[in-house]
């Protein structure tokens, strides 16, 4: 079944790598919101906080699955939080994908970094990290695979 994905990630460090997943086209038929050109990006920033949650909000209001790109700096990362906290809150499925080891537009690969849904503790007083499975790209061979995580994260919030 085709989902309709959230791409979060660190966007000025980590859109190269981001693109590369996204134009993979390893979702067939999906759509993905979330990616969003420097432009544009630039545009919503200048509007203030407000708008940035407004412009997080309506993508997510067309997704079940929340796929968070992990790259070296993306744990520390506001509206990267935000939004991994936003679409938990309204039953998107969640998966972390590393994209470190992917090369950028230079050939060169990234630091590992830490997961973002660490330190996210939820309210029934469980950590979110307990429910959300975390691959790596080039490890995990996610061109092959990605398209799977997405389901499974689906399938686990009963989407």
């Amino acid at each position: 079944m085709a989902r309709k994905v959230f791409f979060s990630f660190h966007y000025e460090r980590d859109a190269w790598r981001a693109g590369q997943v996204r134009n993979s086209d390893l979702l067939a038929d999906a759509d993905e919101y979330g990616v969003i050109d420097s432009v544009a990006w630039e545009e919503i920033k200048r509007k203030g906080d407000e708008a940035i949650k407004n412009w997080i909000k309506d993508q997510l209001g067309h997704t079940s699955v929340t796929v968070v790109l992990i790259g070296a700096e993306t744990s520390t990362r506001p509206w990267v939080d935000y939004e991994i906290r936003e679409s938990w809150n309204r039953g998107n499925g969640l998966v972390g994908v590393r994209i470190h080891n992917m090369k950028d537009q230079r050939s060169a690969t990234d630091n590992w970094g830490a997961s973002p849904f660490d330190g996210i503790k939820l309210n029934d007083g469980t950590w979110l990290s307990s429910y959300v499975k975390i691959y790596d790209w080039v490890n995990d061979n996610g061109r092959d695979n990605l398209g799977k995580w997405v389901e499974e994260a689906a399938r686990a919030r009963g989407k």
